[in-house]
């Protein structure tokens, strides 16, 4: 067997920022090189950031990522450099020289072009704007691809384009990206064989892998940015192991990590040896270089059915691996419990959106409540203390005990937290209100005012102050449509809104067990309430949070209609009313912001359902 050292980087992109994550490239690959890395290897798409959606629709992005990547090229050294990036469907020309033009057209690039005298061109004039035929607009969606760029010695010295394109829950890269083609190119390093691929290619049964290890591969390395979900990582060692299965050699899986809008990455690359066995892990949530000596079968056992290519391209790197002085001792992280999962990708998803988006801090109304409790630990935990500002807004139905445990919290976590009743503007509406709608303002219209009172504070904090307002509503509360559109829902980020009731509340106590008790007792202890009418609570409106969230669970985690399940224990007229709650509430969901995804079914790209919707299933079994 022959040894290469591994240098799998997963480093926290920006999509978009082609010189940040040239940046974060090249310091990576000079920490490989210098540590005697034969291969360092980096997330898909870690020039342009992952998902870049529509941005893969412009011309100029397309040709900035394909400058960004000759450039990569054009610095790397004695270490092979594996990177992804945005190219074009024909192929970069590893021959293609980097021009001047293209060095200096990353740190140009901007949203505005300009003509030499300085003018602004129009949009249209700027999509035309090339040596050759003008751009179509449409033509991108087939001209580009999904490819890694494979570099050394200064030199681009071929691509491979990913060939299965995921278009399911949140991924739709068949809308921008054409799946690659022809052979699969083996690339010697070292004197081994090395396949490339792509994520979705390694989770296709009898896809590209195989054919790389007939082709000659001896190591398999996978690019990624697959986003979290609960149980994620059980997941990718399932599937890696299954492609070990199918190749019998060794597969390095590098991950993203970071948050974008509503995806987290959580890294936790890993390593399976020439006998199919974990060797090592990085860890969750974090950007890290994981370095790993992989031992490569010189004949792995190729499946019978799996036969090489008539046509592939060998191209021949480097003969021999690098010396090495000694053996490295492999790590594996250490796994997260559920609950410590979820914590981390809620804090990571935060900080990265508020700071990737350039915010200055946060706003949050703090009721007492346990949802804005631990959305105002999340933020501190993301963000420090001095960045987290917390307003309670009590009304004339707020007990006394609620502000005095959301002060409580502000005081545990150390954030700024001010007072502003909301009295005096309440009755002011209601004297505006009253001449149109009669007094007292009917139902929900009296308890809904007080929350959007709430909403126009919070607002006019983060216009003055350039703060974005965190919203604190829970997926079980925006599955049925228990909140106040331009009320609880009004700001910019939701930080739980994938996260049940019910898990809201085992959050609240890991943090509480494990991190330092911060959020009061009483806050977990008292019974949920809106505090929008005297003596209410959230039980007068919805069945126990228990029930109410194994229903969602069948009903939208897991897309059942109420006829498609036993539901053991409930009364099968209820689960009909939760699907009716959740299909009326759909119009409020589109209106809310984007929030941290944890599931595999959150509300947003996850799940696309039309608003204007009179399809109504059959009823429960049972029923």
């Amino acid at each position: 067997m022959t040894s290469l050292r591994v240098a799998l980087s997963q480093i926290n992109t920006v999509v978009g920022d082609l010189d940040h994550n040239v940046d974060q490239i090249l310091r990576a690959l000079n920490a490989a090189d210098e540590i005697g890395a034969d291969i360092a290897c980096f997330p898909e798409l870690a020039i342009t950031g992952y998902p870049p959606e529509d941005l893969v629709l412009k011309p100029g992005f397309v040709q900035d990522s394909i400058a960004a990547c000759q450039l990569v090229a054009s610095r790397s050294s004695k270490c092979v450099a594996i990177f992804g990036f945005v190219d074009r469907i024909n192929g970069l020309d590893p021959k293609e020289e980097i021009s001047s033009e293209s060095q200096e057209r990353i740190s140009k690039a901007s949203s505005t072009d300009e003509k030499p005298d300085g003018e602004k061109v129009s949009p249209d004039e700027a999509v035309v704007e090339s040596k050759g035929p003008p751009l179509q607009l449409a033509r991108p969606v087939m001209e580009t691809t999904n490819s890694a760029a494979i570099a050394c010695d200064g030199s681009l010295l071929g691509t491979y384009a990913k060939r299965h394109l995921p278009n399911y829950a949140v991924f739709d890269e068949e809308r921008t990206f054409t799946p690659g083609n022809g052979g699969h190119p083996i690339f010697v390093v070292g004197g081994v064989g090395v396949g490339v691929s792509i994520c979705e290619d390694a989770w296709v049964q009898d896809g590209p892998l195989p054919q790389e290890v007939a082709n000659g591969a001896r190591l398999l390395i996978v690019i990624n940015a697959s986003p979290y979900a609960k149980n994620r990582i059980q997941y990718r060692k399932e599937i890696l192991r299954a492609r070990f299965s199918e190749c019998g050699t060794p597969i390095a899986y590098v991950n993203a990590v970071g948050g974008q809008d509503e995806l987290v990455f959580d890294g936790a690359s890993m390593v399976l040896d020439a006998q199919g066995d974990l060797i090592a892990a990085a860890p969750q949530f974090k950007e890290s270089m994981l370095v790993v000596d992989i031992e490569c079968p010189d004949d792995p056992a190729i499946p019978q059915k799996v036969h090489m290519e008539r046509s592939f391209t060998k191209i021949a790197i480097t003969r021999r691996p690098r010396p090495h002085a000694m053996p490295l001792i492999n790590e594996i992280a250490d796994e997260m419990s559920i609950n410590e999962e979820v914590y981390e990708a809620l804090v990571l998803g935060t900080k990265d959106y508020v700071e990737k988006n350039g915010f200055p801090g946060v706003v949050i109304g703090l009721s007492g409540g346990i949802d804005s409790s631990l959305v105002a630990t999340i933020a501190k935990d993301a963000l420090g203390e001095q960045n987290v500002l917390g307003i309670g807004m009590p009304s004339r139905y707020s007990s006394k005990g609620s502000i005095d445990d959301a002060r409580e919290l502000a005081n545990n976590l150390g954030i700024s937290f001010e007072v502003i009743p909301i009295e005096s503007v309440h009755a002011s509406f209601e004297a505006i209100l009253t001449p149109l709608l009669g007094s007292p303002l009917p139902g929900l219209t009296g308890e809904n005012l007080q929350s959007r009172i709430r909403g126009i504070i919070l607002m006019a904090v983060s216009n003055a102050t350039g703060r974005l307002v965190l919203t604190t509503g829970n997926k079980s509360e925006l599955a049925v449509g228990y909140s106040t559109l331009y009320g609880d829902s009004a700001g910019g980020y939701g930080v739980i809104k994938d996260v049940l009731k019910t898990e809201v509340f085992q959050l609240v106590k890991w943090r509480n067990s494990e991190r330092g008790m911060v959020i009061p007792q009483a806050v977990i202890d008292k019974p949920p309430s809106a505090e929008l009418r005297e003596d209410q609570r959230d039980d007068q409106s919805l069945p126990s949070y228990d029930v109410l969230d194994a229903i969602l669970v069948e009903l939208v985690e897991g897309d059942r209609t109420p006829s498609d399940f036993d539901p053991v224990g409930i009364d099968p007229s209820l689960v009909n009313s939760i699907a009716r709650m959740i299909d009326s509430a759909e119009h409020k969901r589109r209106q809310n912001p984007p929030g941290v995804r944890v599931t595999s079914k959150a509300f947003g790209k996850d799940r696309r359902v039309p608003i204007t919707n009179r399809y109504r299933p059959h009823g429960t079994k049972g029923k």
